[in-house]
């Protein structure tokens, strides 16, 4: 994948239903162009599916990223187990059997269990668990949108391709399209909705690298977007966890070995910066949780 691609596929990350005209509006190409790479993404199974879903808020889901080296001889049976848990959607295998892990928890309260889950079923024996830290609402005193019977019928027809034009959405439910329209519209305008895709870098020949960045006790997180601006677009985006105030994850793309060798070098010159450990992922797995429930 080239700069190009990798931007549209954050684009997309971030709105699976953007328009073909609007993407080709932001990357100043044509629409024909953006639809070709599209399609080759498709293709290449870079871009597995177009995906609709009740967004996090809405199902108050704490987000955790648990990482750790697996101690089991072999990894083969790792995602089947993880696959069935219930709260994990996502693995990722690193060299050394270093895994990375992300679930969604109910209640902060089912942690403990998922870390002995995780213990016993991918043999982390000590992982580190990341609490996701969430951005304060606009306004605390509102009380969040609910969603519809009909909002959750919209979501359910967009599931595994949120594309779908309105049109086909109002035949299939038996309602208007401009009814269809002005209920995404609410969804999107109150974030109710997640609209995304399911992406699996690792069928590119391209190098995906989490770098796990452990600060100086006097820096602070919010050096992480200056960071991430400085070293795009290789650095894709970041992740910072409400439990663990000294460290950052940085998701890092290049197209071989020496460029990534040149970003590590240049992050362990930063300010602020304590020491930074590098683990490029050789596979990775996407699962359905208990979130997905209301769609089926």
């Amino acid at each position: 994948m080239d700069t190009t691609d990798m931007t549209l596929v954050l684009m997309l990350l971030a709105n699976s239903r953007i328009s073909y005209a609007k993407l080709a509006e932001n990357l100043h190409f044509s629409v024909n162009a953006v639809h070709k790479r599209i399609q080759l993404l498709l293709e290449t199974g870079v871009i597995k599916k177009f995906t609709a879903k009740v967004s996090l808020g809405a199902v108050k889901a704490i987000v955790v990223y648990i990482s750790g080296v697996s101690r089991l001889p072999s990894l083969q049976e790792v995602p089947e187990k993880l696959k069935k848990q219930g709260s994990v959607y996502w693995l990722a295998i690193g060299g050394g059997k270093y895994l990375y892990i992300g679930a969604y928890l109910k209640t902060i309260n089912d942690l403990p269990t998922l870390l002995e889950f995780v213990k016993t079923n991918a043999g982390v024996m000590e992982p580190t668990a990341g609490i996701m830290a969430v951005p304060p609402l606009a306004s605390t005193t509102k009380p969040m949108e609910e969603l519809t019977d009909l909002d959750l019928r919209i979501i359910r027809a967009l599931k595994d391709d949120a594309r779908k034009p309105v049109a086909d959405v109002a035949e299939e439910l038996k309602i208007s399209a401009k009814t269809v329209r002005r209920r995404l519209d609410r969804m999107m305008k109150h974030n109710l909705i997640e609209l995304s895709i399911e992406w699996y870098p690792d069928k590119s020949n391209d190098i995906f690298t989490l770098i796990d960045v452990h600060l100086k006790p006097d820096t602070r997180l919010s050096v992480a977007p200056t960071i991430m601006q400085k070293y795009a677009p290789n650095i894709l985006f970041f992740w910072v966890f409400a439990n663990l105030p000294n460290t950052i994850t940085f998701a890092v793309w290049t197209n071989n070995m020496n460029e990534l060798q040149t970003i590590r070098e240049r992050l362990e010159q930063e300010d602020g910066i304590a020491s930074i450990v590098p683990n490029i992922l050789y596979t990775g797995y996407l699962f359905e949780t208990w979130r997905d429930a209301p769609l089926h």
